[in-house]
């Protein structure tokens, strides 16, 4: 993650020098979701759509880069919004909804960030904000240098959409609600016109990295049957650092760096699922439940830092836990792998790292092929001096500009394409765009207009 974390430290530098805070914004932190009734599920939510909207407001904080910096948007709006559970029952999550300077309202990408806890106080729509809490020591701050990417998109003119795609309990890793989530909020944003200037008609393209990518990637495939109506709006997603397997996760990060994410996923599942629940509270051995207790009340960094390298499997009282098939039943209806594909109107940006230590490369390679059997169009990038946390930085820029392609009408190729590039910073596309692409996340750091300069 070095270059990642070299970009995190030269924008928190960039931040001691930005534009004066507004006094619209000189007020304490915003109030936590768990503390905020506009993030309660309504008793009557049975009564809603699928989309519908229940209620929207401004942010009570001013969206902020790295929750220091306010972005000078157009207008911000928080929407909470009717969905559906990993199970299929009737919940309620929140939608935030960024307008840029000169925004083409015809064109919106739904971004999913990587929250990757199991608090439901790391919301993106809660830390995206100016003075948020950051959920432990830097809790959140690899879910605020994603505004990076978000910056980059706004400068396109796109209206950028960003639900909190865990849902209501923090329901990490239970990634059918998150693709549920991220339709749902799509939906809400085309019916958002007379609040947010969203056009009904807009066409819709899907961004997401590691985390991200499988709120995105789920959302695809559940698509034809959960919102078919859709079909016409969705004009393709980028999809980063993808992780189509959980239970090779599982055994590829313990004893990593990343030995963290089995423990925020376990307690993200056992958010709801009972079964889950049930081995946490009585397979955990005594000496790591406190552990364990605080990854239910803090973000991804903290995480991450709590389990450094730790043998996570072997904290249990019984390791065949991880086989048994009841759990690894609920893993597998988790993972992309064991899912159908998406259907073929939706074409594919796939990059990822092949020296990726969280997801094994092969198992994206098997998806891709898997995805292209079933007639999808994916473009696969496999990007050799990267790993999982520098390629969401190295390979940003050509995603933007697959994207870009995808709104301004120009068709995704007809068969798939796999390249295995040294470095995605020496594509022509990403050469061409990094430098506008750096100038703008300074000028915004620096309190700038965001937005394109002309429209079109």
């Amino acid at each position: 993650m070095r270059l990642q974390l070299s970009i995190v430290v030269s924008a928190l530098s960039a931040v001691t020098v930005a534009a004066p805070v507004t006094e619209d914004v000189k007020r304490g932190s915003p109030p936590l979701p768990s503390t905020d009734s506009f993030y309660s599920v309504p008793d009557n939510i049975d009564s809603y759509a699928l989309g519908a909207i229940i209620d929207h407001r401004s942010p009570p904080s001013a969206i902020a880069a790295f929750g220091l910096d306010p972005l000078n948007l157009e207008a911000s709006y928080q929407i909470s919004y009717r969905t559906s559970d990993n199970f299929g029952n009737a919940t309620s999550t929140v939608l935030t909804v960024l307008v840029p300077n000169n925004a083409d309202t015809s064109k919106v990408l739904s971004y999913q960030v990587a929250e990757d806890a199991a608090d439901p106080n790391c919301a993106p729509s809660y830390a995206m904000q100016f003075l948020a809490n950051s959920g432990g020591l830097l809790g959140t701050a690899v879910t605020q240098a994603e505004i990076l990417l978000i910056e980059a998109a706004l400068y396109q003119g796109w209206v950028v959409i960003m639900p909190d795609h865990e849902g209501p309990l923090g329901a990490f890793l239970a990634n059918r609600m998150s693709g549920h989530a991220t339709l749902d909020g799509i939906r809400a944003a085309l019916a958002s016109t007379s609040i947010t200037g969203i056009q009904s008609s807009a066409r819709v393209g899907m961004w997401g990295y590691s985390g991200g990518s499988m709120a995105s990637n789920w959302a695809a495939v559940l698509q034809p049957e959960y919102a078919p109506e859709l079909t016409d709006s969705l004009i393709g997603a980028a999809i980063g650092g993808t992780v189509p397997n959980i239970p090779n996760v599982i055994d590829t990060v313990n004893e990593t760096p990343f030995a963290g994410l089995i423990a925020s996923g376990v307690l993200g599942l056992a958010n709801v699922y009972p079964l889950v629940a049930t081995v946490v509270n009585t397979e955990i051995l005594d000496q790591y439940k406190a552990k364990f207790d605080e990854v239910a009340q803090q973000c991804f960094v903290p995480d991450i830092l709590d389990f450094l390298l730790a043998d996570v499997k072997s904290m249990v009282s019984n390791q065949s836990v991880w086989t048994r098939p009841d759990i690894v039943e609920v893993l597998q209806y988790n993972s992309l792998e064991y899912a159908q594909a998406p259907p073929s109107s939706i074409p594919f940006y796939v990059y990822k790292s092949v020296l990726d230590e969280v997801s094994p490369v092969a198992d994206t390679d098997s998806l891709v092929s898997a995805y292209c059997s079933a007639g999808v169009s994916v473009e696969y990038t496999r990007d050799i001096a990267s790993e999982h946390g520098s390629l969401a930085a190295i390979g940003a820029p050509k995603a933007l500009m697959w994207l870009k392609d995808r709104f301004d009408g120009k068709s995704a190729a007809s068969s798939c394409s796999t390249n295995t590039v040294v470095s995605s910073l020496l594509d022509i596309a990403t050469i061409e765009v990094l430098p506008s692409f750096l100038v703008d996340a300074l000028s915004a750091l620096l309190g700038g207009e965001i937005g394109p300069t002309f429209i079109g």
